[in-house]
């Protein structure tokens, strides 16, 4: 399945951004496409959050994999979102079909879109 590209939300600043990557490998298949549906719906939120920079959805179904990159004005922004409906219901519903997820934040250049290969890097090492 492609990816989504980066869609951009606000225009950033001159400061730097929270850059936040997250991978999640679902436990079974009757799992990928719902939570694809429901990643979607996510993927819209973070396109209206207040504080968001951009956003990108990268999904591999035969693996049950999911990745997702954002950036941020802050800390703050971030944890708006996931107490935000859709988001909190959605990652309560996935808790338990959930293999594994993971979670990267970093600072970058607010200016300078994050990449998928910085992100794959992050998320691939040791916190």
């Amino acid at each position: 399945m492609p990816t989504l590209p980066w869609t951009k939300v606000d225009p950033p600043g001159d400061s730097d951004a929270v850059v936040m990557a997250s991978r999640f490998t679902l436990s079974t298949w009757r799992h990928v496409l719902p939570f694809f549906l429901d990643a979607m719906r996510i993927h819209r939120q973070v396109r209206r959050a207040d504080g968001a920079y951009g956003v990108s959805l990268e999904a591999h179904p035969l693996k049950r994999e999911f990745l997702t990159l954002s950036s941020w004005r802050d800390d703050a922004a971030v944890k708006a979102l996931v107490r935000a409906e859709p988001h909190r219901s959605v990652m309560r519903k996935y808790r338990a079909a959930t293999r594994e997820a993971t979670f990267r934040f970093w600072t970058a250049p607010a200016a300078e879109p994050p990449t998928w290969s910085e992100a794959k890097r992050r998320l691939a090492g040791p916190e």
